[in-house]
């Protein structure tokens, strides 16, 4: 059985060569265009781990993260945080916020998945 990633970006471009990538190496893809579809899907949809940018309309990346913590189903469900930020102070905000990895755009597609195989072992 394949296992299930949210890509959460505004960006199709971004989320293309997310899919593309991860679909390639066997998982399956759910995709959303901003934070507050990417909380939707990842509260009704069974998903193994999720991939959030963060800036986005509707909700940020580290409101989608906050809001997603809330519930029960985010428990042990680890959320990779995509910026072209790296500031130390943003990185810290994602860890508080829930996040297990980060990942500064642009990444290469061996870089996404060395992090998605990490998370997911």
């Amino acid at each position: 059985m394949s296992r299930t990633v949210l890509a959460v970006d505004d960006s199709p471009s971004v989320r293309c060569m997310v899919a593309m990538t991860l679909r390639e190496a066997g998982y399956r893809v759910i995709e959303a265009t901003d934070g507050r579809e990417g909380l939707e899907k990842a509260l009704n949809e069974p998903v193994d781990a999720i991939l959030t940018d963060q800036n986005m309309p509707n909700l940020d990346g580290l409101g989608f993260i906050r809001a997603f913590r809330e519930h029960p189903e985010s428990k042990g469900k680890p959320v990779i945080f995509l910026s072209t930020d790296s500031t130390d102070t943003l990185k810290q905000q994602a860890r508080e916020a829930g996040a297990m990895g980060w990942m500064v755009k642009p990444f290469t597609q061996p870089q996404l998945l060395a992090v998605i195989k990490k998370v997911l072992g």
